[in-house]
């Protein structure tokens, strides 16, 4: 139980780096937090204390199985996630080259 409550505390603290922070970098960052802390839940559910893997043959007994299924998700996640942080860095990359810096607040007309 106290690991759900770790999980939701990490997902806090990247919502307070988004919601407080001016910096995009730093936006970046809180969100890989909150994506992490969503990882590492999904894990969780699938998760049982002496579970063994989802290998069903004649000579075992009906046992105890970890879920794959959470994983393969998490997997997947992990992909989409690499391509939405590939895409927001590149972004402020190229905001900062416009404007010369990375603080949001400065950044009065974004026109395509």
């Amino acid at each position: 139980m106290i690991v759900y409550i770790l999980c939701f505390i990490l997902f806090l603290v990247g919502l307070f780096g988004i919601l407080t922070s001016r910096n995009i970098i730093k936006i970046v960052i809180g969100l890989s937090f909150m994506e992490f802390s969503v990882y590492l839940f999904l894990v969780l559910i699938g998760y049982i204390d002496n579970g063994q893997a989802p290998i069903l043959s004649d000579n075992i007994a009906a046992a105890k199985y970890v879920d794959p299924l959470p994983q393969a998700m998490v997997l997947t996640a992990i992909v989409i996630g690499l391509a939405t942080k590939a895409m927001l860095l590149t972004m402020a990359i190229r905001i900062y080259k416009k404007f010369n810096t990375f603080d949001i607040r400065k950044v009065t007309s974004l026109k395509g």
